[in-house]
């Protein structure tokens, strides 16, 4: 009966959240429960809600974050990161200034590594960011 209330439980507390996160111990508990049905001992219950849960969590949750969670929305981190962008602001490793535009918007930028110079007018590209500020590498320029 305790599977059974657990179950209800998760399975509640997985529609408040809808984050994918506790249906799979849900389903675990659901088969523990059916186990103590057909007469398994609590050694055997238990071990089988762990290993069902921990199946299911590592086999279908990559697939099910894929195709259920799809209204995700993209930081500004995912969405400018290795996007190129324009130094509008001599960028100064040193002093720590420098602004760039990315994407329509302006950023305080740093040089990404060493502490150098990328002048104003260069072409960069986004490695990461940190804090308020984006790390950038001066673009590649092929002749």
């Amino acid at each position: 009966m305790y599977w059974l209330i657990a179950f209800i439980v998760l399975l509640v507390i997985e529609l408040c959240t809808l984050g994918l996160t506790t249906i799979w111990f849900a389903a675990g508990a659901l088969l523990a429960f059916v186990a103590g049905l057909l007469g398994q001992g609590t050694v055997v219950q238990f071990a089988v809600f762990i290993v069902s849960s921990l199946i299911l969590l590592v086999l279908t949750r990559p697939w099910a974050m894929k195709h259920f969670n799809t209204e995700r929305k993209k930081t500004n981190l995912e969405l400018i990161k290795g996007e190129h962008g324009l130094v509008i602001e001599e960028i100064d490793g040193l002093t720590g200034v420098g602004r760039v535009r990315v994407k329509g918007q302006e950023w305080a930028a740093r040089p990404a590594g060493e502490n150098r110079v990328i002048p104003e007018g260069r072409e960069v590209v986004v490695v990461e960011i940190q804090g308020v500020k984006v790390l950038v590498e001066e673009e590649e320029t092929t002749c």
